[in-house]
């Protein structure tokens, strides 16, 4: 199984230019009801970057638990990949469990740091991207075939997830149609959450729909509304 770099640079094919800015707009939904709204801006600066996502609840989600998630990541790029430096994640509902993250590529090691203060330190494997930085990671990848790896951290620990393209096609979304390459979350236990992701061709492979499946029974799905790019 290969890593998501490995894949990237023993694939024959070009890796595709990173716009220097993107806004966009999704609509969350849950089973055809929508729940929430995501706000999020990609801006590159040379070799640098920074991405920031704000969720907040909309409809009947708002009645019951108002919530505003933000999430920042700012990092460097080499190679043409993006790499995390730092990681922020804000919940104004449950402030408990907002994280800071240091990613200390020297010393090969996570700093993460609670709201409460808490600290701890987490080995940093190379090629690893946090939660917002691996989506937009996929602008930076060529067509790929078969199963790849991707190393994800969500401030506190580093996970593996591994994906394979399911097929492309044509799919409606409220920002208009795309044709898209579908990938899907290779799962191995039960209890993992499952996910799908669909990249607009035209689009520098950008996400423009996301599927979320917990264990549980909970289905999210995440639709571009708009987007602005250049």
């Amino acid at each position: 199984m290969k890593t998501l770099l490995a894949a990237v640079a023993l694939s024959a094919a070009p890796a595709l230019a990173m716009p220097s800015e993107i806004h966009a707009e999704y609509r969350l939904t849950n089973n055809g009801l929508t729940i929430g709204h995501v706000e999020e801006s990609f801006v590159r600066r040379g070799d640098t970057y920074k991405i920031s996502s704000v969720s907040r609840a909309e409809g009947l989600l708002k009645m019951l638990y108002d919530e505003q998630i933000t999430m920042e990541s700012a990092g460097r790029i080499v190679d043409g990949n993006l790499q995390p430096l730092t990681f922020m994640e804000r919940r104004v509902k449950d402030p408990k469990r907002g994280v800071n993250a240091v990613f200390d590529w020297e010393q090969g090691v996570l700093q993460s740091q609670s709201t409460k203060g808490e600290t701890s330190l987490v080995p940093l494997p190379r090629e690893t991207q946090d939660r917002i930085s691996m989506m937009y990671q996929f602008m930076n990848m060529p067509t790929q075939k078969g199963t790849f790896t991707i190393l994800m951290s969500n401030g506190r620990k580093v996970e593996h997830y591994s994906y394979r393209m399911v097929d492309e096609v044509r799919i409606k979304t409220p920002a208009g149609e795309f044709d898209t390459f579908h990938f899907e979350r290779v799962t191995y236990n039960p209890k993992e959450s499952r996910a799908e992701v669909w990249l607009a061709k035209e689009r520098d492979n950008f996400p423009v729909k996301v599927v979320f499946d917990d264990p549980r029974g909970l289905r999210l799905e995440q639709d571009l509304v708009a987007i602005q790019s250049r």
